[in-house]
């Protein structure tokens, strides 16, 4: 094959060679340029989601999962009690993180296929008034449902609740705006809809909460105060950073501006849904979601009812024309997923489309 494989997944996610050739030099994490590099990433990172006079942005090293644990821990007090609106997967994964972390944590579930509702919510936290802070998936990636930010927001904050906001798939895609909706900590990653590499995470803290961070956190790489207050004091990591994964990001924002900043970004990523959808109910897939709450980030699709159909198979045969396609997240109903995000466009999403046409000729299934 003469190019990398097009990556059709949540991330990582397929990259520009500009992104990628910002990782062939060495950086000092010391040295004085590659402070600027975190302070200009710092400071766009605020600008996507109009956060410069409200919130901080603190980095820490690792995947998503490693910000989202090291939020919870930072912004929770010990004695918190942390409610998890949970409509798939990855709410799942942020209520046992935070009972991990030793906090109180309560689930109220969803149908995987809904978006939670503020209406539950607003009920649950007039029931119990132990209930501190509240953790909502702004698009679960497990079926890639949007949940109403805004509207959770205007709850809390009516409330009087604290919000922890996992934007892991629509930071930099997806419209957030720091000014209307009062959010505690926003937290996403590198190697999403900024088109960056994995590696590396970040959490928005409220300036209005900050002080009341210290001490919270029981884990001294993951206590994101602390690695705030050393980053204003020096502008340098506590421990060593990504390098790489840093100036990537970088470049990739870089990219992100020219291209139009969140509403082009997401322009494009509609224009690759609607190019997949199209296409898929062609040869006869039907999407898990309605399309009233179905984000254009990944598209969960029902599996082929059809005796030759084999996930791995299927996934092998797509990987072998160049593309990489991701399996269900579900435990009730048998599905797989595709994304649409990454530095890929609509002829990338039509390849894929006829590209899944062959493979299920070649398994014999029908349209």
């Amino acid at each position: 094959m003469d190019r990398d494989r097009i990556l059709l997944t949540p991330g990582p996610l397929t990259t520009t060679l500009r992104t990628k050739l910002a990782m062939l030099k060495d950086w000092g994490s010391w040295d004085g340029d590659f402070i600027a590099v975190t302070a200009k990433v710092r400071a766009g990172l605020l600008d996507v989601v109009h956060g410069q006079d409200s919130h901080v942005v603190v980095p820490l090293q690792g995947s998503g999962t490693f910000s989202v644990e090291a939020a919870v821990a930072t912004v929770v007090p010990r004695e918190g009690h942390v409610l998890i609106l949970d409509n798939g997967a990855y709410c799942k994964r942020a209520a046992r993180l935070t009972q991990l972390m030793g906090r109180r944590a309560t689930v109220l579930e969803f149908p995987e296929e809904s978006p939670v509702s503020p209406q539950a919510l607003e009920a649950r936290l007039e029931a119990d008034t132990s209930i501190t802070h509240v953790i909502l998936i702004h698009c679960e990636t497990g079926t890639g449902v949007l949940n109403p930010l805004p509207e959770v927001a205007a709850v809390c904050e009516k409330r009087g609740k604290g919000l922890i906001v996992d934007a892991m798939s629509s930071f930099g895609a997806l419209p957030i705006d720091c000014r209307s909706s009062r959010i505690d900590a926003l937290i996403a990653a590198s190697g999403k809809c900024l088109e960056g590499v994995p590696g590396m995470g970040f959490v928005l803290l409220r300036k209005a909460v900050l002080e009341q961070c210290a001490g919270n956190s029981q884990s001294l790489a993951m206590d994101l105060f602390d690695q705030y207050q050393y980053m204003e004091k020096t502008g340098q990591w506590r421990f060593t950073p990504p390098t790489h994964v840093l100036v990537a990001l970088a470049e990739a924002m870089e990219q992100y501006r020219e291209e139009g900043g969140q509403p082009a970004r997401l322009a494009r990523y509609v224009d690759n849904y609607q190019t997949l959808i199209a296409g898929m109910k062609a040869l006869g897939l039907k999407p898990f979601l309605a399309p009233e709450v179905q984000a254009p980030i990944i598209v969960t699709f029902h599996a082929p009812q059809h005796p030759a159909y084999d996930f791995k198979r299927f996934y092998q045969a797509a990987k072998d024309r160049g593309f990489l396609l991701y399996p269900g997240k579900l435990t009730q109903v048998e599905t797989f997923r595709v994304g649409c995000i990454g530095a890929i466009g609509r002829m990338e999403m039509q390849q894929a489309v006829n590209a899944v046409a062959e493979v299920l000729a070649e398994m014999g299934i029908a349209s």
